[in-house]
Order: C-alpha cells, then sequence, then structure tokens
C-alpha cells in the first residue's frame, strides 16, 4: 500500500496547489490502491475498474457498511473530474474529506 501514502500525499500537495483536476485522479488512485491491496491479500481479482469496485461492493456487504458505496461513488466523480475538470474547487476539496473518510474506513478493513 505505498502507492496509496503517495497518492493521497500528492493529492493533497496539489489540492493545496490549487491543480484540482490532479488531486482528483491521486485521491481516486490512493483510494484504488487500497481496494486492490484488500482484493490481493484475500485473492479476489482486481485489474478492471469493474472488479475493484466489485471489491468495494463485496466490502460493504462485509462490513455491512453502506457508507463505503456512497464514498467509493464519490471517488469515481473525482476520477472523471481529472479527464472533465468540471467540478468546482469546493467540491473538490470537500471530497478530499471524503477520501481520507474512505480510505480510514478501508484500512479498518484490511487489518
Amino acid at each position: 500500500m505505498a502507492l496509496n501514502v503517495k497518492y493521497l500525499a500528492d493529492a493533497d500537495q496539489l489540492l493545496e496547489a490549487g491543480d484540482y483536476s490532479q488531486a482528483s485522479e491521486r485521491y481516486w488512485g490512493a483510494v484504488a490502491e487500497v481496494l486492490k491491496a484488500i482484493a490481493d491479500d484475500r485473492g479476489w481479482r482486481h485489474l478492471t475498474h469493474r472488479e475493484v469496485r466489485g471489491t468495494l461492493g463485496r466490502l460493504a456487504e462485509e462490513s455491512g457498511d453502506d457508507d463505503l458505496r456512497r464514498l467509493f461513488s464519490i471517488m469515481e466523480s473525482l476520477h472523471a473530474n481529472f479527464y472533465e475538470d468540471w467540478m468546482q474547487p469546493a467540491d473538490v476539496r470537500t471530497h478530499a474529506g471524503d477520501a481520507h473518510r474512505l480510505i480510514e474506513k478501508l484500512l479498518a478493513l484490511a487489518a
């Protein structure tokens, strides 16, 4: 999960620098890396976006935490923002907190 830590730090720095589309993609990457690590540890496939989303779904069912689904959908919006750059800066800043919250929840499930 070393990439997760790097991507999250990069995202926070890019956010502070006002590079919202790049920050958005790093937040997505940080979450995706945690999900891929969990999937790998559990022997689940995680090569495609669909499989990463499937990992999230399995974890939400396993934990009973439907907030995981909501937060992951926000991360997908951040991923799209990298390509389209349509999100307002205030939204990216708000969703940065959502990324941190989701990663905390996922790391607790990984332990």
